[in-house]
């Protein structure tokens, strides 16, 4: 049982109906309903009485229903006690993919400190389950995930879209790639290829691009970040979003120049997650705010192109 679920129900009960109690919490009613399925199993009861015309709480519910504020009021409580405990000292924890580490997060986190100055914040690199996973369990307060276009955010947790973009060829600047205005997968298969390994958006997208075709060498590593340098130090060519390498340092300093993929149409999207809760810090909200402003700020800016 997770505290979540109670929280969906006493939403559903408050609001009247299923349809409106899943729009409050951010998830569809279909992921809302099964949620609450999963709670009547193990509660061994029905809680929902649903019907064509919707979906309300039924008779057995209402029985529990103050059983389940105590449970949430206590909840609370606990929240409320251990921010107010430890205010000065709470550590943030933050899970990334780091696809847009630099050129995202890292300008959010100076600002955040200008009005944090004691809150620290941990940065930590981990896989799209991983941080899924240690949100769920509270091990994070907030994820960066990457996206296929075609992907779907996980149910449970609040969920916004922070970046979309396309997958370009990042290069040095003297590789053979740098000549063309947009590379084609044979260019790219000519080249040495460094690749994120499984458990990424991007492992998935190369292997959509390549269809099965080798490279003629490859290098497998963890993270955009890795990537780049690799890609500094003249190790080969790497695919990553557009977002992750336009304004990146060694991008701005030359060391490192992108190039379109020719005939390519496939989208991508960095999302922000965070748990459904309506007790989270002021530190962790004030973050949640200005990663989202700072990525619709670069959204609106005029977008630099990658053929330069």
């Amino acid at each position: 049982m997770r505290v979540e679920q109670l929280e969906y129900l006493a939403a559903v009960t408050r609001l009247g109906s299923l349809r409106r109690a899943a729009e409050e919490v951010h998830l569809s009613q279909p992921a809302l309903s099964e949620t609450l399925r999963n709670l009547e199993r193990e509660l061994g009861v029905e809680l929902l009485e649903r019907k064509r015309s919707g979906a309300r709480i039924s008779d057995t519910g209402r029985e529990l229903l103050p059983h389940i504020n105590e449970v949430l009021n206590a909840v609370d409580r606990l929240r409320q006690a251990a921010d107010t405990q430890h205010r000065v000292s709470r550590r943030l924890r933050l899970g990334t993919v780091n696809a847009a580490t630099v050129t995202l997060l890292t300008p959010a986190i100076r600002e955040f400190r200008t009005a944090h100055p004691s809150t620290p914040v941990e940065v930590v690199a981990d896989q799209q389950d991983g941080i899924q996973q240690q949100l769920a369990e509270g091990g994070f307060d907030l994820g960066l995930v990457s996206y296929l276009r075609d992907d779907d955010p996980p149910p449970g947790l609040h969920s916004t879209e922070l970046l979309r973009g396309h997958p370009v060829v990042c290069v040095r600047r003297d590789s053979p790639l740098a000549t063309l205005n947009a590379v084609t997968v044979t260019d790219l298969l000519a080249q040495p290829l460094i690749v994120m390994r499984s458990g990424y958006a991007m492992h998935r997208c190369i292997h959509r691009l390549l269809r099965g075709r080798t490279p003629s060498l490859s290098y497998s590593t963890d993270g955009a970040e890795m990537c780049k340098l690799m890609v500094a130090e003249g190790l080969g060519a790497t695919v990553l979003p557009d977002y992750s390498v336009l304004d990146d340092p060694l991008e701005r300093s030359g060391t490192i120049i992108c190039r379109p993929l020719a005939e390519d149409t496939t989208e991508l999207r960095v999302m922000i997650h965070r748990r459904h809760t309506s007790t989270a810090p002021a530190e962790e909200r004030d973050l949640y705010a200005i990663l989202v402003r700072r990525a619709a700020e670069r959204r609106t800016s005029s977008v630099k192109g990658c053929a330069h």
